[in-house]
């Protein structure tokens, strides 16, 4: 768990520079950074979702990640803790719920969503090599101070997710790793990426997508690839 642990640690301190920065930050300048960042999404959405290569395992996985997020009202419960976490810091800066789950949601799908995520936390459990996680902790960290200067605390949220998320496949890297090939890795970075892009065009205000809902889709490529 070193990379994962390490990882947390690179979101966290990052995200709280970035909260430093955004002091000094004007509304304006704020919306331009977070319009900014939405673009960088969509192209590094579609770049990752090239790397699929079934478009009927993209299409059953959002379908259904959708049924089984909107069963569970993901996106509400998130919204719902933004809420809280607002109450705890008595919107200091005017931010309510949604904004911090807005900024939760942004970063944690950014922290997680890719191969190295995958790969680096397969190898971490399985070989005890933590290299391309201390990679994927320098590009986070840098991420982090971005996203939380525009995006405010709920950046700080994710860390958690990079915890449950990172630390749950390196925990049960020896019973997943014959499931997670190469095929397997490439269509849940397509769904993951496919995904990014929609928080892209919600950062640029051109849809309202309600995206935690649509988190299961990234696991269902596993038993899609098991299936055919």
């Amino acid at each position: 768990m070193l990379g994962t642990w390490v990882n947390v640690a690179a979101v966290l301190v990052g995200g709280s520079i970035g909260l430093l920065i955004k002091k000094g930050l004007s509304q304006r300048l704020g919306d331009t950074l977070m319009k900014g960042i939405g673009m960088c999404l969509i192209y590094i959405g579609i770049s990752g979702a090239l790397s699929g290569q079934d478009t009927l395992k993209l299409i059953l996985s959002v379908v259904f990640g959708a049924f089984i997020g909107e069963g569970l009202d993901l996106d509400g419960k998130v919204r719902a803790l933004g809420s809280w976490v607002a109450g705890l810091f008595q919107k200091k800066e005017g931010r309510g719920g949604d904004s911090i789950a807005e900024g939760f949601i942004t970063a944690s799908l950014g922290f997680c969503v890719g191969a190295m995520t995958v790969v680096g936390s397969l190898q971490s459990g399985l070989t005890g090599n933590h290299e391309m996680l201390f990679t994927k902790s320098l590009l986070d960290f840098i991420g982090a101070i971005i996203y939380a200067a525009s995006l405010g605390v709920g950046v700080l949220l994710s860390a958690a997710f990079v915890l449950v998320f990172q630390g749950g496949i390196t925990l049960l890297a020896g019973f997943v790793s014959p499931f997670l090939g190469d095929v397997v890795i490439a269509e849940m970075t397509c769904v993951g990426s496919v995904l990014i892009v929609g928080l892209g065009l919600n950062l640029l205000g051109a849809t309202k997508l309600k995206l935690m809902n649509y988190v299961p889709a990234i696991f269902l490529p596993v038993l899609l690839c098991l299936i055919w």
